[in-house]
């Protein structure tokens, strides 16, 4: 017990440590590159978009920090001889591993259920920091068992969109009706549409009624019909996507409620889903990291080449990092069942550590 106590606190130390250095670097890299994006902006404010992408950008690189704190443990430990001591004491290297491995474990854990609200709720506010700074307005959607309704808007006031039903890329609207108001929120007009397409800066609308709410006027009895309307609009399919709510802008602990509310909306949830399976899966994940990276540094450093060994370590580290990003985009478009898609990779990976360990330690 105690052995695995030193084992754990070693491994924990040093994550601690090399995590800590990235956080550095990446806030340093973050901050040149958004002064020289937002070169007008005040430095305060500047720093508040830095601080807000730090905790999404250290998340997504939680993977590189295991392997690279795997690699030097155990390169630390190999040549002050303590693995010699360890297999000395009777110790297997297999069972040396199981303090990193559960420390890896907690870790994933931790992130999954603690981090990833962090990082939802800040990856959020960066966005919408960002469009603000950028003058792109506000805007907000919202999924209800009525459709979906949409709010873009600007210095000339407020447009809600309610459709009934949406494209797959939130590029078209069918069953829409759009209201504007002023910017003290008196409404203007009313447009209802058979269909609404985001085109280049502007909805364009066919089958479409028009009623004007100016004070004074009968809003019925002057309501227009027009085969086609075209209204200017701040959104790109990519922005409604966005405020539509991004996998990762969402609280892991709220995925499962939303993911209800789309497919009830009849909206397609299935890269929700499929992020809430590969969130679920990264402890199991970063486990695989941690025993593949071992397998090829636990030996003793004058028995192997150490920078040979250390470089197939990081490679096959990112190897099967890039799998399984590469699954999960299979996932996302429908191609592989999304179950199969989040957790083939992290137990393929588990099963290949297991392999190699296996095979040092007979070697």
């Amino acid at each position: 017990m105690i052995l695995h106590l030193y084992l754990a606190r070693r491994f924990l130390t040093t994550f601690l440590m090399v995590f800590g250095i990235f956080v550095v670097l990446l806030a340093l890299i973050g901050l040149v590159d958004e002064l020289q994006d937002f070169p007008d902006l005040a430095f305060g404010e500047v720093l508040e978009i830095v601080l807000l992408q730090a905790p999404e950008e250290n998340y997504e690189i939680l993977p590189l920090v295991v392997i690279l704190s795997t690699v030097a443990l155990f390169l630390r430990l190999s040549r002050s001889s303590e693995l010699v001591v360890v297999r000395a004491a009777g110790r297997s290297g297999m069972r040396a591993l199981v303090a990193p491995l559960a420390v890896a474990a907690m870790i994933g854990v931790i992130g999954v259920t603690m981090l990833n609200p962090i990082v939802a709720a800040s990856a959020k506010r960066e966005n919408d920091l960002v469009n603000s700074y950028q003058g792109w307005g506000t805007s907000a959607l919202a999924i209800t068992r009525e459709g979906l309704w949409l709010r873009q808007g600007g210095e000339a006031g407020q447009t809600v969109i309610h459709a009934r039903k949406a494209s797959s890329d939130l590029g078209t609207l069918l069953d829409t009706t759009f209201i504007s108001f002023t910017p003290d929120g008196t409404p203007t007009r009313r447009i209802a549409a058979d269909e609404a397409t985001l085109g280049d800066g502007e909805w364009q609308m066919q089958d479409v009624k028009l009623w004007d709410l100016s004070e004074g006027l009968n809003a019925e009895s002057a309501a227009q019909r027009l085969d086609r309307l075209t209204v200017p609009s701040p959104l790109t399919r990519e922005r409604i996507a966005d405020s539509f709510g991004k996998p990762h802008y969402i609280s892991i602990w709220e995925l499962p409620d939303f993911i209800g509310q789309l497919e009830e909306s009849g909206f397609s949830a299935r890269r929700y889903a499929m992020w809430l399976q590969m969130e679920l899966a990264r402890p199991l994940f970063l486990v695989a990291l941690v025993m593949v990276a071992a397998a090829f540094t636990m030996r003793h450093s004058r028995l192997h080449n150490t920078g040979k060994s250390v470089l197939i370590a990081v490679l096959t580290g990112f190897g099967l990092h890039y799998v399984r990003n590469f699954a999960q985009i299979l996932g996302e478009n429908g191609q592989i069942p999304v179950l199969l898609a989040a957790w083939a990779p992290p137990v393929a990976s588990l099963l290949l550590a297991l392999g190699i360990l296996l095979h040092m330690e007979e070697g």
